[in-house]
């Protein structure tokens, strides 16, 4: 805690931070200072120990001193409490009662030490020593006295303040007005009457108690924000087992949509969509940590954080101009502060499982209905009778057995994580070092993660006019996935799993691998196959600040960061049995870098004129320079499958490859905000880019942003609510933003490339060609961001938080291919500035919290945003079509593109007439049992003019909700998130087909379509894909299913042990805590399959469920 010394003026308390002076109750402390001089000693007095060398010094250096070598604060009025008289000290070990003893001997200063506090007061204070004609006792809303309140009488100097049991006593004549404050409270006013006690409860203030948000290069305080920004603070992260930030934050605030990408370990694949996807290309947001910008939460560990803000809006991200468009998240991490070294560790223990894999066919029920479907086909069965009867007891294993797939690629997953934390400091030194080791099991056999992490945070006052910051961070991510023996990862590894038949044994009687023709997934994981994956990200800053003249501030800022990734490919051969193999051993090594260097020039100004105008200018100039560069190398043929390094493989199967690439960055920017008395608010930001990717021409982009807001609940009108309404702010914003991101792959899209190896022949002789394969277009340029928006924010009755806003963003120039014809010259597409698309949307948040008492808590946080998204311009064509997604012209970005299904048809008969009428563009006939593909358009025939648009995978709508609540040291929170307005489409792999050895269909089958069983919505069974019912032979909307879904996101518990038990220990804060993740999801879905997972196969590595167990110590 920050230690200050505590003055009080004119019975008038000077504080500068909330509920300093709260502690525990002070026994006797009147009888001590009304009966004797002598001083008040207790148990920590005896035991803490300083070293005081003062020569002719002031007493309120020495207190000074005290403060800075213990953990005491003192409370005294300076008005009756003198301590500019010199003193001299020399004290070496001696506990803190011993000094101020001969401080005070002789003098007419008494003292009382409670805890950690010492009171100072005058020998003669009657505000205390006599009994008054009005007492009284001042609590919080929790019941627990507050001590150092102010009570005046209004129009007058006469005052005193509560003491240590919140008591107070005071001269009042009935018509009084009693004024009682105390920093971080409403004021509370009191008419005496003819009562001789009082009990008065303070409540806080909301306005007082502002938060500071993190914004671009600065803070502001949340109430004077024109802009929209969200933020997270490091209460929402702790004590929760995720691996990444990016999962930690799903949920959390509206308008940021993170779907989670795969449950691997050390890769975290989640999408991260701050208010829809505002481009055709990379729509990722710019992520900064400190200032440095790293494009993914990879690198941070999340113990470190101290909040996340994210900017939603031009208005505050136009200061980041054209990385911005797509929205801005900035990660502070955590600083030393003033006082002693603090030491915390926080660990914990989980595991998880998967709870996502889709009930599958027994080889009982698969081979009794693969034998129906060959037999209706004409063909003859592939099972015999006794075959089925012997998958159905299971008597045979090793012949006909029931192999679960899943079984043997799946475990229990064991997590542990461990974050050591030191911080502290003095006036001119602060720092903060932390250290964190993460070991994961996945629940993916072989697969696994070992994390390691070092960051140290270092605030040095040179002078009175120079400070210095340095920041450094190292993470060492190291981690594996399991891989087939030809390649693919754990995406080939799960797809080969959930499509091999469970008649084919895992192994054989002999001990030789049973397969299909793409091999065994659990043989793989016999033989240890894996590919390996190493990331190490270094980060560092140095800045200085200089100080010329108070309220304007220069600094210099330089900052490196550097991304080695390094991915080994090995495939191990292996033999399934005597003649099926796959092989031979091969290796491909990739390793890639790349590396910022960022130098930042600033000057901000602060100033305020005659009392009620505030100035706050910021002028900016940034270079950014950035390199990448990739290398790799593939050899096969290696002695065994222990020797893995390159050079073992045969040197001359090698192949090598790569490439190198820069960019550069110049930019200028500014921002201006102005307020009138903190009612009427401006602010202006302007922003000026030139990047390297473009042409000299059409390098630079200018983004400017303006906003206003006005705190409405400040006018005198509004005078009457302020008992109930602290603040009401109205505000609005309009800005333009960048992206020269789109196209990140494409570092330089306006500069043709000239392509060595176009031979040609030329008198009777092949030539070595060099020729443009490409075009490029040299006007190409940013794609550009217009957003504005209105919004409110609200706090009123103390307790309730509420805000709501309304935005419109509009994207143009999106980068686009644009196809070209044969007679072009030039093949294939190219790029240019050619789109535009359409967000629109709602954000709402709402809170309340409150205490009962001092033992009940209770609090609810909740967020809903809804965004349409609607393309306005697709290069002059209407739509593309691509598989079963569509951009079209008005719709959403790749919404789904598929044939209206209504219902079944319920007898060849009827299939046959149907086909009769409207025809069939398929060359599969209709049957029973097969879906009835509506005519749309009405024109009596099916084409592909009859597809619609089926929703899209992107949410309309995100919500979170969070439920806390305690009871004296036990605190419970659940959170659930959901989304609205989403689908998938899900392809032929997810519920399997009738194929054979190469498909494990799901139980759906069971209540598919067949004469006997029509009151069904599952269509007839069919071999591998002949039915128009297939998903893959026909898009149609059967399989475009809602993935709307409600999770249980996390629950935690947690138990804060008693301080008369820590303090024992030397231990200032403990707490134990059990955490669940992903406890629940509740959808629509009909088979077991996570709805955040992409469309397709669903062959990407699982989410889990995990249960954690931690421990949060502080010493």
């Amino acid at each position: 805690m920050n230690k200050k010394l505590i003055k009080v003026s004119n019975a008038l308390l000077l504080t500068e931070f909330k509920h300093i002076f709260r502690v525990m109750k002070l026994t006797s402390l009147f009888g001590v200072l009304c009966v004797s001089s002598a001083f008040a000693v207790n148990v920590n007095s005896q035991s803490l120990r300083v070293n005081i060398h003062a020569n002719q010094k002031q007493a309120k250096e020495v207190i000074k001193q005290i403060e800075e070598q213990t953990d005491y604060l003192f409370v005294y009025n300076h008005d009756k409490v003198n301590l500019n008289n010199t003193v001299t000290i020399q004290a070496n070990n001696e506990t803190v009662a011993e000094v101020l003893n001969q401080m005070f001997t002789g003098t007419d200063i008494v003292y009382a030490m409670q805890g950690n506090n010492i009171l100072l007061m005058h020998r003669n204070d009657k505000d205390l020593q006599q009994d008054r004609i009005l007492r009284g006792t001042i609590i919080d809303t929790d019941g627990t006295p507050i001590i150092g309140a102010n009570v005046v009488i209004k129009g007058s100097s006469n005052g005193t303040i509560s003491d240590f049991d919140g008591h107070f006593s005071l001269e009042a004549k009935e018509g009084d007005v009693l004024v009682v404050s105390y920093i971080g409270y409403t004021d509370y006013e009191v008419r005496v009457g003819n009562q001789n006690n009082l009990s008065i409860t303070l409540k806080e203030d909301s306005k007082a108690l502002d938060e500071v948000v993190v914004v671009g290069y600065g803070t502001q305080t949340k109430v004077n924000l024109t802009g929209a920004v969200s933020t997270i603070s490091k209460d929402d992260l702790v004590n929760r087992p995720v691996t990444n930030v990016s999962s930690a934050l799903q949920g959390l605030t509206p308008g940021v949509t993170i779907t989670s990408g795969t449950g691997q370990p050390g890769n975290d694949a989640s999408t991260i969509r701050v208010r829809g996807v505002g481009t055709l290309n990379n729509a990722n947001p710019y992520i900064l940590v400190d200032g440095i910008e790293t494009g993914t939460f990879d690198s941070i560990d999340p113990n470190d954080i101290e909040s996340i803000s994210v900017l939603k809006d031009a208005a505050s991200a136009a200061i980041y101009g054209s990385k911005a468009a797509n929205g801005v998240i900035l990660v502070t991490t955590k600083r030393g502060k003033k006082g002693k070294a603090t030491v915390s560790y926080n660990g914990n223990v989980s595991f998880s499982n998967v709870t996502t894999l889709i009930d599958r066919l027994s080889s009982y029920d698969y081979a009794r209905l693969y034998n129906q479907l060959l037999t209706q086909s004409g063909g003859s069965p592939r099972f015999t009778d006794e075959d089925l009867q012997l998958f159905k007891d299971g008597s045979d294993p090793y012949g006909h057995p029931n192999t679960v797939w899943t079984d043997y690629i799946y475990q229990t997953g064991f997590m542990h994580k461990h974050n050591l934390n030191v911080s502290g400091g003095s006036e001119d030194v602060k720092y903060m070092a932390s250290g964190g080791f993460l070991g994961q099991e996945g629940t993916l056999k072989n697969s696994d993660r070992q994390q390691f992490n070092l960051r140290t945070n270092l605030d040095i006052k040179l002078s009175d006019k120079f400070t210095m910051r340095t920041n450094m961070a190292f993470i060492h991510n190291n981690y594996s996935e399991p891989n087939a023996s030809y390649g693919g990862g754990s995406s080939q590894f799960i797809w080969q799993a959930n499509r091999i038949a469970p008649w084919v044994p895992y192994k054989k009687e002999d001990g030789s691998y049973g397969s299909i023709s793409d091999g065994n997934p659990a043989a793989w994981i016999d033989i240890n196959s894996r590919k390996y994956h190493l990331q190490q990200n270094f980060s560092g800053i140095m800045a200085f600040d200089y100080q010329p003249i108070e309220g304007l501030t220069f600094t210099l800022q330089g900052a490196y960061v550097t991304n080695i990734q390094e991915d080994k490919d090995y495939r191990k051969e292996c033999w399934y049995d005597d003649t099926n193999y796959h092989g031979p051993d091969q290796l491909t090594e990739t390793i890639s870098r790349w590396s910022r260097y960022t130098l930042d020039a600033l000057a901000n100004y602060n100033k305020t004129f005659n009392e009620d105008h505030n100035l706050k200018v910021l002028a900016g100039y940034k270079i950014e320079k950035y390199d990448y560069r990739t290398l790799n190398a593939f050899r096969k043929d290696f002695p065994n499958s222990d020797i893995t390094d390159m050079n073992g493989g045969d040197s001359s199967t090698q192949t090598n490859g790569g490439y190198s690439r820069e960019l550069a960055l110049l930019s200028y920017f500014g921002r201006v905000n102005y307020d009138y008395k903190g009612k009427y608010l401006l602010e202006a930001n302007f922003r000026a880019d030139a990047s390297s990717r473009f042409a000299k021409d059409y390098r630079w982009g200018y983004f400017p942003s303006f906003s206003a807001g006005w705190r409405i609940s400040e006018e005198g009108f509004m005078e009457n609510t302020r008992s109930w309404l602290q603040s009401l702010k109205f505000r609005a914003s309009w800005g333009l933003l960048g992206n020269q991101d789109a196209v990140s792959d494409e570092y330089y899209p306006s500069l043709p490339t000239l392509y060595i190896g176009k031979n040609f022949p030329f008198g009777g002789v092949v030539h070595q060609g060099i020729t443009v394969v490409s075009h490029k277009v040299p006007t190409i340029t940013w794609e550009k961001s217009t957003n504005w928006g209105i919004g409110f924010d609200a706090n009123f009755l103390d307790e309730f938080v509420l805000s709501a806003e309304y935005y419109n963003r509009k994207t143009t120039d999106i980068i686009m291919d644009i196809p070209v014809s044969d007679t072009f010259g030039i093949s294939g597409t190219y790029q240019d500035n050619k789109g535009s698309l359409r967000n629109s949307g709602v954000e709402l948040n709402f809170s309340w919290n409150h205490s009962f008492n001092k033992d009940w808590r209770m609090g609810v946080n909740a967020n809903f945003s809804y965004n349409r998204n609607k393309l306005l311009d697709l290069a002059g064509v209407d739509e593309i079509i691509s598989d079963y997604t569509n951009n079209r012209v008005g719709e959403a970005y790749e919404s789904f593109y598929e044939y209206e299904v209504d219902g079944l048809f319920q007898s060849d008969e009827e299939a046959a007439a149907y086909e009769a009428q409207y025809g069939n563009p398929w060359s599969l006939p209709f049957k029973g049992g097969d879906f009835r593909i509506k005519d749309v358009n009405g024109d009596g025939k099916l084409t592909e003019d009859d597809r619609v648009i089926k929703g899209t995978q992107q949410p309309k709508g995100t919500y979170g909700l969070t439920i806390s609540a305690g009871w004296k040291n036990f605190d419970l929170s659940i959170f659930m998130q959901g989304v609205t307005g989403t689908s998938r489409y899900y392809s032929r792999d997810v519920v399997g087909s009738f194929i054979g050895d190469t498909s494990h269909p799901s139980t759906n089958w069971l209540d598919a379509w067949t004469p006997e069983n029509t009151d069904t919505e599952w269509p007839r069974m069919f071999l591998e894909e002949n039915s128009i019912s297939a998903p893959n032979r026909v898009y149609s909307s059967f399989w475009c299913m809602n993935s709307d879904y409600v999770r249980l996101k996390n629950v935690n518990f947690s138990y804060t042990l008693p301080k008369s038990w820590t303090n024992k220990l030397g231990i200032a804060n403990a707490k134990i805590y059990y955490t669940g993740e992903n406890l629940f999801t509740f959808d629509s879905l009909p088979f077991n399959a996570d709805p955040e997972a992409p469309s397709g196969n669903l062959d990407i590595y699982p989410s889990s469920r995990s249960h954690s167990f931690g421990l949060n110590i502080t010493f």
